[in-house]
């Protein structure tokens, strides 16, 4: 047993041999069950009765009223409900819209295509930009380091996150590779600032980044981002009319009522601490309190952390895990975020060594979104939850431990010149 615990400890367990064959193995089974899961459908509508990539279809209804002039209705259920029925069949379940119209100016031109072109061009393209953002993240150790090189590819594709994400033909991929390239472009202002201002179509995830750039003073990339959400703006109001901006602010009140506070998507899908309680049984402003504490103390470390520190890489991984963690809104397949986050500390941990059970709780983490809609389902237990903080307090403790070694060397120094 002692044996036992030793290995977890140290994570020798986890060879780079092991970690390669687990990853491939998940992805041949992730392949096929896709793949079967296609062919067994009936055109557009799986064996469940529901559009293939789920979600998309909300997108593409969305995208073909702008297409008409007609931008507004994407935010009135009815009208939009209508759309789906008419592209997907009357007994098609309904698909919510409630993104601001910037994100039209993705799902309008995709509209234009055939609803599985649409959908193969939106997924194969987020994963492209997903897996590009990690190799350049990785960049650093990739040539130095022949096991990261050779083992980065299968376990940024397997991370269950990104097979959840195909299956509901979600944004995640662009959502994570928007925000990892922002962090990794940080030396260029003007790129980082952009990316960041993209991420204007996921308004939930604004609180943590804008606290973390005014902490670090990074007003190069500040202006950029204003300037990218203003233009943004401007075009969607052109675009598809101010109308569509009245009509989306309208709908927020009844978009967070139903959905998060309700949990019309099925609280076991959301991985927020909001989405905990209310899954525990617990009260809505119970829920929203305990969502405020955690926001707030993720918060106050991730601008603690981007003030004091200096190690890029170990800050750009507590604000990916902080800016999950401040959202009530988060579904399982947003986990994909946190994959930038398991690649910076990668990063770190090269640089600066293993500690204690990181190996360990870094594949735990890395397998987590696999289990959390069903064990949620099963037992109530927030797994998503409990691995963003987990992956939030590994970050932290080795910043601490950094700003401990500052603090020694500094006296070391002082005691003796």
């Amino acid at each position: 047993m002692a044996h036992f615990w030793q290995r977890l400890r140290s994570g020798d367990w986890l060879t780079a041999a092991r970690a390669r064959a687990y990853s491939l193995i998940l992805l041949c089974l992730c392949i096929a069950a896709t793949v079967g899961w296609i062919v067994l459908s009936d055109g557009l509508i799986d064996h469940n009765g529901k559009p293939i990539g789920t979600d998309f279809s909300s997108f593409y209804a969305a995208g073909s009223l702008a297409l008409e002039g007609h931008a507004a209705n994407a935010y009135i259920p009815a009208l939009h409900y209508a759309r789906e029925q008419s592209l997907f069949g009357e007994a098609t379940p309904y698909y919510s819209w409630n993104y601001p119209p910037v994100f039209l100016l993705i799902a309008a031109p995709l509209a234009l295509l055939p609803y599985p072109l649409a959908l193969a061009v939106f997924q194969a393209s987020g994963f492209l930009l997903y897996l590009s953002v990690i190799a350049t993240i990785l960049a650093p150790v990739r040539p130095r380091n022949p096991v990261i090189a050779r083992n980065w590819l299968p376990v940024a594709a397997a991370y269950p996150a990104v097979f959840i994400n195909l299956g509901h033909g979600q944004n995640g991929f662009l959502t994570a590779g928007l925000l990892g390239a922002a962090l990794a472009a940080l030396e260029r202002p003007v790129l980082s600032g952009l990316c960041i201002g993209l991420l204007s179509y996921k308004p939930q995830f604004a609180l943590v980044i804008p606290i973390a750039l005014l902490a670090a003073g990074c007003w190069g990339v500040i202006v950029s981002a204003a300037l990218t959400v203003v233009t943004l703006i401007a075009a969607s109001c052109f675009a598809f009319g101010i109308d569509s901006w009245t009509a989306f602010i309208g709908s927020t009140g009844t978009s967070r009522k139903v959905l998060l506070e309700q949990g019309a998507a099925g609280f076991e899908k959301l991985q927020s601490a909001f989405a905990a309680v209310r899954l525990w049984g617990g009260s809505v402003p119970l829920a929203y309190a305990v969502q405020s504490v955690v926001s707030a103390l993720a918060v106050l470390a991730t601008a603690w952390a981007w003030r004091a520190s200096n190690d890029r890489a170990l800050k750009a991984a507590l604000l990916v895990c902080a800016t999950a963690l401040t959202s009530p809104h988060l579904l399982d397949y947003d986990l994909v975020l946190l994959a930038p986050a398991l690649a910076f500390l990668t990063l770190a941990i090269y640089e600066d060594g293993a500690r204690d059970f990181d190996k360990t709780l870094l594949a735990l983490i890395w397998i987590m979104p696999l289990l959390t809609r069903s064990v949620a389902g099963l037992t109530s237990i927030p797994l998503g939850l409990l691995a963003t903080l987990a992956l939030f307090a590994l970050v932290l403790r080795r910043l601490y431990r950094q700003r401990d070694h500052v603090a020694s060397e500094a006296d070391s120094t002082f005691a003796y010149p």
